[in-house]
């Protein structure tokens, strides 16, 4: 049994599949209704409304409802797509045990304790046939698929068949009235010939639980108490008992033949799941569960599927493997279909059988291994016991006659997978988990040990991959040694491609493409299963879900190519066709739409004219495309997809476009975009936007200020009477200050109220005249006139020298590939600042102040402020105004003709190195790279130089040394700040061979030691200890330029561990007990050792080096 599903819940009474969605339905005790998706394991709906247990419950073929009944005595009618309940129905006085939609008829079938089967119109919603005649609790009843027949079981001990015919002809026929339709009326409950008992089945000797129908045959099973499935036989006039099985040891809670095959399921309270062989009548297969019984079967209509329901939840599960198995050659596929191998030719789509099979294995073949250089196959064959596995091999006949097959005698030997390594060599992975070479007479000629692999795969000649739990290794098997390994979890089938450059890694929910050398390149995790894959000729890894074809690129990019009606198995993929097979092993092709990823491809590979050509004729479009060109920083091509203004205007300001920003900006005509817009304009110096876009948002400040910055004191003049019409008095004193007219400061100061201030202004800046007028108006008696500072200075701003007409140049790179190609096309074109969109722009901007004659130049007009500056952008492309004769450095030239000659356009210069990331290149000392700061290299070196593998401590050491390694200092007032990178061989180095200038030296460490020793000698132990243990820590970050330097850090280190080992003790001693004579001892033990740890410590003093006298121990 393959599991596919499973839920935890409450006890399960009752389940339905979905004939034609992926969807289940399950009736619980506690009386909630669960939707279930089985394909993505999801909750999708709960219903409750039921008061107690829900047994019955069963979706409509066609309608999207679906039917339940409870211990209630309720049957209620659901619309799946409202989401409620539509009606219930009354009339049973006991618990309803099932319920049925009939399969054409607008009718539900009910089963109940009250001893009745009823049958309603849920159209008319009445109940129009009682079916009396059980005298005990009606346990099930169903419709006949096809016949006017209903199965009834009982705990009674029968099983009753009844003829509904009659009530068909009276209710249904084209003569019916309509009353007869509609209601129960004329119908005689006690007896009459709408339904009549046709058969009784007696022969179980306890309650029969269920009874149900074959799909095709006149065949009726049914599982009782008396633990035994039986099998009844009927014809027009008579049923009669086929046979018995038996096994269950407890009750028999349900039994169902299989759709498709001549088998029976039964499920049961001894906790079993049991298959059995109709024609045998033999058991064939049992599941068990561990505590949970057993009380309902669902089995699909059309799928191989089946469900059951136990005391925690229930499993969605298949009796066997689905998945052909099939192996591909060139232009050839071989596959296995009803014991026989066949072939297909991709060309011409000529199928034949080219062998007939071995019979004598019970299960299908699990996969297969093809050897073209002999015209061999390996067909493995697993058991579900795996060490009853086995696998054979054929040498396929070269004339073979397609109607009548040869039947080849093959060589079967057991093993639980084989595949070919080499032209007459083949590799078996055995039952005790190692592998076997064996030769084309299934001979062994090598045996190979092979650590925890429980599944090979084909790798090339000579090679395996090795699957273990976690893991995939690549094995040579002549050398017999592992080349490398990547971290994947359980690994279900490995698709090479056609060149065996890459691999596709698929396991259960994830895959993971990988070069030849096992590299993990990307990986992908799925929601639901994976089924298959194949590569294209492009490098495209195409593969299937449980509903979708997708598709990988080896970059990491993946979407959806098409969905899925019913999982497909995919064999080869070629230009727009998908060769696959399908569950029942029939060849299929299937068309697909390759634009999206050969537009991906063709991006990621750089081949832009393949990209421009499918944005020109191919139909990409969707939200995906756009997201995708944005994230992979093509904003410029996902500009052509966009119709939605406000979507182009975002992806304009990411590209920097201001053309089709300013388009954009005046279709929307919003506030926030007009401030994005004057944001990007000035960055990119273009104030003729930026001006357009303050007068559109009234920014009368900052307008202001951008003509006091470009030197327009005309324009600024203007603001100042708009700002006196306005009647904003600080506006207009600020432009008053900016323009440095004192006179008119004066009049503002003096209209507002301020005579004090307006006397000194007009004082300090010489207006005797106005001063002494100012003067006059103090009362002496109120009023204080104000002292002149003798010492002021005047606050004149310097004029412009050069007012900026045009914008400000930028950089002489090129559009860009796509910018240059798709330039003029769609809304992209040029920049629209002529006269007639610049006068429009600026009236709007203005609105009602627009009317303000201030003069007879017409301010407000933005035109006249753009004057020349405009036609001439106009001329040059707006924007991209650029000086042609602008003098590049000779770098950026080189990089622009290296850029230029192929592909017709310029590349902007590349970044350098940083010095910290050319330190980290020249240096393998740890503190190099933490100075650089680089901590991840910094502590690999640690860990590899000295061992280390706890950095807690090393902490405030590693953020002390990135600290010291760069200087700061300001460069002008209105940039940030900058950093310099001072280097310790700056005499003999250039740039590429720089080493950062090491704050921390042996010498500071010596002296570190000598305040160590002084506070061992005042008896601060515990201090000390932490002292010695930060020098220890530091010597591993010291950079010392000789050996003896070497020799005391290495001496440092000796003393350092020997004190706080010595110290340590002496810390513990202290804080022993010392009541009992053992504690004493303990005592004394460790005092002798803390007395012995720093006398070891002393050199001689004629063995130390002059310089290690400093180092030397306190007396």
């Amino acid at each position: 049994m393959l599991t596919k599903f499973e839920t935890k819940s409450a006890r399960v009474k009752g389940l339905s599949f979905h004939s034609k969605r992926p969807w289940i339905l399950a009736s619980l005790h506690n009386g909630v209704i669960q939707l279930w998706d089985y394909r993505m394991c999801t909750l999708i709906d709960k219903f409750d409304e039921h008061d107690g247990p829900v047994r019955g419950i069963d979706f409509h073929k066609q309608q999207p409802l679906f039917v339940s009944g409870g211990d209630d005595y309720k049957i209620k009618v659901w619309n799946y797509k409202l989401r409620r309940c539509l009606f219930t129905l009354l009339g049973h006085l006991d618990y309803i045990r099932t319920t049925f939609f009939h399969h054409e008829y607008p009718w539900i079938l009910s089963a109940s304790d009250d001893q009745t089967i009823r049958i309603w119109n849920w159209q008319s919603r009445t109940c129009v046939c009682v079916l009396t005649g059980h005298n005990h609790y009606v346990m099930c009843a169903q419709f006949h698929p096809s016949e006017d027949l209903v199965v009834s079981a009982s705990l009674d001990q029968t099983v009753r068949v009844w003829d509904i015919s009659g009530l068909r002809k009276k209710n249904l026929s084209p003569g019916a009235v309509e009353s007869d339709v509609r209601g129960i009326s004329g119908v005689d409950l006690f007896g009459t010939t709408d339904a009549v008992v046709k058969y009784v089945l007696e022969g179980h000797d306890r309650g029969v639980n269920w009874a149900t129908f074959h799909p095709t045959m006149a065949l009726i099973v049914s599982g009782a108490d008396d633990r035994q499935v039986k099998i009844w036989r009927m014809n027009d006039v008579k049923a009669w008992e086929v046979d018995t099985c038996r096994g269950h040891y407890n009750n028999v809670s349900c039994a169902a033949f299989h759709p498709r095959q001549e088998l029976i399921l039964s499920n049961s309270e001894d906790k079993s799941i049991r298959v059995w062989d109709m024609s045998k009548r033999t058991g064939v297969q049992t599941f068990r569960r561990d505590h949970d019984r057993f009380w309902v079967l669902g089995a699909h209509p059309n799928l191989n599927l089946f469900a059951a329901g136990h005391d925690s939840g229930m499993i969605v599960f298949k009796l066997e493997r689905e998945r052909p198995a099939y192996a591909v050659h060139g232009n050839a596929l071989f596959y296995v279909k009803d014991r026989f191998l066949r072939q297909l030719d991709f060309h011409s789509s000529k199928d034949v059988a080219v062998m007939q099979l071995r019979s004598g294995s019970k299960f299908p073949v699990f996969s297969m291994s093809y050897n073209p250089a002999e015209n061999a196959v390996l067909l493995c064959t697993r058991a579900s016991n795996l060490e009853n596995s086995t696998y054979d091999l054929y040498s396929i006949p070269k004339d073979s006659d397609s109607q009548n097959p040869d039947a080849p005698e093959g060589k079967r030997s057991s093993g639980l997978t084989a595949v070919w390594v080499a032209r007459n060599r083949f590799a078996v992975l055995d039952r005790m988990h190692s592998i076997l070479i064996k030769n084309l007479k299934n001979e062994i000629t090598k045996k190979v040990q092979v650590p925890n692999c429980d599944e090979i795969f084909y790798a090339g000649t000579g090679n395996l991959l090795l699957r273990d739990a976690d893991s995939i290794t690549l094995f040579d098997v002549q050398q017999k040694r592992s080349l490398s390994s990547v971290k994947i979890c359980k690994v279900k089938y490995v698709v090479w491609s056609g060149d065996m450059t890459h691999v596709a890694l698929l396991s259960k929910h994830a895959i993971m493409i990988c070069n030849r050398k096992l590299e993990s390149l990307c990986s992908i995790h799925e929601n639901i299963r994976v089924k298959s894959g194949a590569w294209d000729e492009s490098g495209v890894f195409i593969y299937t879900t449980s509903n979708h074809i997708k598709y990988a690129l080896i970059s990491g990019d993946h979407g959806i190519i098409r969905t899925l009606d019913l999982p497909i198995y995919v064999t080869r993929v070629k230009g727009n066709s998908v060769y696959c097979l399908d569950r029942d092993c029939r060849p299929r092709v299937l068309t697909i739409d390759p634009t999206e990823f050969k537009f991906k491809l063709a991006l990621v590979n750089r081949k832009y004219d393949e990209v421009l050509h499918m944005v020109r004729n191919a139909k990409l479009v969707g939200q995906s495309i756009i997201a995708y060109l944005q994230k992979k920083g093509y904003p410029e091509v996902a500009l052509h997809f966009v119709k939605d203004e406000k979507t182009r205007f975002s992806l304009a300001l990411e590209c920097g476009n201001l053309e089709i920003a300013l388009d954009a900006a005046k279709a929307l005509d919003e506030k926030g975009c007009w401030e994005k817009l004057g944001e990007l304009a000035l960055l990119q110096g273009n104030h003729q936007i930026v001006e357009m876009c303050y007068q559109r948002t009234k920014n009368f400040d900052k307008l202001s200020f951008l003509y006091l910055i470009t030197g327009n004191l005309e324009k600024l003049r203007k603001m100042m009477k708009i700002a006196e019409i306005r009647k904003d008095m600080s506006g207009h004193y600020q432009n008053a200050l900016y323009l440095g007219d004192v006179g008119e400061r004066v009049r503002i100061l003096k209209n507002c109220g301020q005579k004090s201030l307006a006397y000194l202004t007009a004082a300090t800046h010489g207006l005797d005249e106005e001063a002494e007028a100012l003067r006059a108006t103090f009362d002496p008696e109120k009023e204080t006139v104000p002292e002149i500072d003798p010492e002021a200075q005047l606050l004149q701003p310097p004029p412009p020298v050069m007012p900026l007409d045009t914008n400000w140049p930028l950089l002489t790179v090129s559009k860009g590939y796509f910018e240059g190609n798709m330039a003029g096309r769609g809304k992209g074109g040029q920049l629209a600042v002529d006269q007639v969109a610049m006068e429009s722009a600026g009236t709007g901007g203005w609105e009602e102040d627009t009317e303000l004659l201030l003069d007879e130049d017409g301010f407000v007009d933005a035109a006249d402020g753009f004057g020349e500056e405009a036609a001439r952008a106009t001329e040059e492309g707006g924007g991209w105004d650029v000086e042609e004769d602008l003098d590049l450095p000779p770098e950026l030239e080189l990089a622009a003709s290296g850029g230029g000659s192929s592909d017709g356009f310029f590349v902007s210069p590349s970044r350098g190195s940083s010095p910290a990331q050319v330190w980290c290149n020249n240096s393998q000392l740890p503190v190099d790279h933490l100075v650089a700061g680089s901590f991840e290299t910094a502590a690999r070196l640690l860990h590899d130089q000295v061992g280390v593998t706890n950095f807690g401590p090393f902490k405030n050491l590693f953020l002390q040394s990135f600290a010291r390694g760069r200087s700061v200092f300001q460069a002008l007032p209105c940039l940030p700040a900058m950093y310099g990178y001072p280097q310790r061989n700056w005499k003999d180095a250039g740039l590429k061979s720089g080493l950062p200038a090491v704050g921390l030296k042996l010498a500071d460490l010596i002296q570190r030691l000598q305040l160590c020793y002084q506070l061992t000698t005042s008896g601060k132990f515990e201090e000390a200890v932490e002292r010695f243990r930060a020098i220890l820590l530091s010597v591993p970050l010291l950079e010392v330029e000789s050996k003896q330097e070497i020799a005391e850090a290495q001496q440092l280190i000796t003393i350092c561990r020997e004190y706080i080992v010595g110290l340590s003790m002496e810390s513990e001693r202290k804080r022993l007990p010392k009541d009992t004579l053992e504690q004493q001892k303990r005592i004394c033990e460790v005092g002798l050792g803390s007395a012995i740890a720093p006398s070891a410590v002393r050199p001689p003093v004629s063995s130390r080096p002059l310089s290690a006298l400093s180092i030397s121990s306190p007396p």
